[in-house]
């Protein structure tokens, strides 16, 4: 590892001081998250993201051959035995999650849970086959199962008619497309379209809702604590658990905020937008006016506002 941090440092020189990746929006992400914070604060933070990010991207390499004991040493995971009491009794875990700390080494956890478990985790296809097959066989090292997001109520039923009980992570932090935007939460100080879709899969197949809650110890340490939030999800009312989550989640990066992915455009989708060019009917959203329409609108605005 001290080999692979050296090339992390190498990489934060170049991909900060001298491509720049993002700064952009990084900086714009941060000082609207934080008002409140000077801007020697948030450039600090700014700095302490791209080196940790760097070093996402070479943990994430070592895992192609780092020991399984390295690794229970290096990814600790807390609260383990309510997950085993759970899939004892013959209950699936669902576990939400954010891009925060090194979620790529949360695949590790059939490492530390009962061996009849089916550790799961939800992923978008690439394109390139290569790189799939890569990304893959990275997540895959460990015994976890990677199931596509197209696909994931089609295994979890049958892994549930087969009497297997699984513990699925779900990243659900991500900015939904707009026809899948269904709750606006505050959070980070921002109006955010949120991800619906894991809440919806977790109450139809019964699964207990965990939050993970990750933190960095030092560097290349980590350590995953899982709160158990609500064991029957069933009858939770819609999108309490999804602002359970982000609750939890805005928790997790204000006690460490350079460890989110800050260079996602997160907030490029806004509540303003949604309600000029959308609708929702029957749980739907259909298009009003399209974005070219809309971008014309705020072009007049601009207009009679100058």
């Amino acid at each position: 590892m001290r080999v692979h941090y050296i090339f992390s440092d190498i990489f934060y020189f170049f991909i900060y001081h001298v491509a720049g990746y993002r700064r952009t929006i990084v900086r714009r992400n941060l000082t609207s998250a934080f008002p409140e914070k000077p801007e020697k604060e948030i450039l600090r933070i700014e700095h302490e993201f791209y080196h940790w990010f760097c070093d996402y991207l070479v943990e994430t390499i070592k895992l192609m051959t780092i020991s399984e004991a390295e690794m229970r040493r290096r990814m600790v995971f807390k609260g383990t035995d309510a997950l085993d009491r759970l899939l004892d009794e013959g209950v699936s875990c669902g576990i939400l999650l954010g891009h925060y700390c090194n979620w790529e080494w949360i695949s590790t956890l059939p490492l530390a849970v009962t061996p009849k478990a089916i550790c799961a985790e939800l992923y978008h296809p690439i394109e390139n086959p290569d790189f799939n097959r890569l990304f893959l066989h990275i997540r895959q090292h460990f015994g976890s199962v990677c199931i596509p997001m197209e696909e994931t109520l089609r295994h979890i039923v049958r892994y549930q008619r087969e009497g297997r009980p699984m513990i699925i992570g779900y990243i659900a932090d991500q900015k939904p497309n707009w026809r899948n935007i269904h709750l606006w939460t505050d959070f980070l100080n921002h109006e955010t379209p949120v991800f619906t879709g894991s809440e919806r899969i977790i109450k139809r197949t019964r699964q207990a809702f965990f939050y993970g809650d990750v933190r960095r110890i030092r560097r290349g340490y980590y350590e995953c604590e899982f709160k158990l939030i609500e064991q029957h999800t069933e009858n939770i009312p819609d999108y309490q658990l999804t602002e359970r989550y982000m609750q939890e989640l805005e928790c997790s990066i204000r006690r460490d905020p350079a460890l989110w992915l800050w260079s996602h455009d997160r907030w490029s989708r806004t509540k303003e937008e949604f309600d000029y060019r959308f609708y929702v009917k029957d749980g739907k959203v259909y298009e009003k006016v399209t974005e070219e329409e809309y971008a014309q609108y705020k072009g007049w605005r601009s207009y009679w506002k100058h």
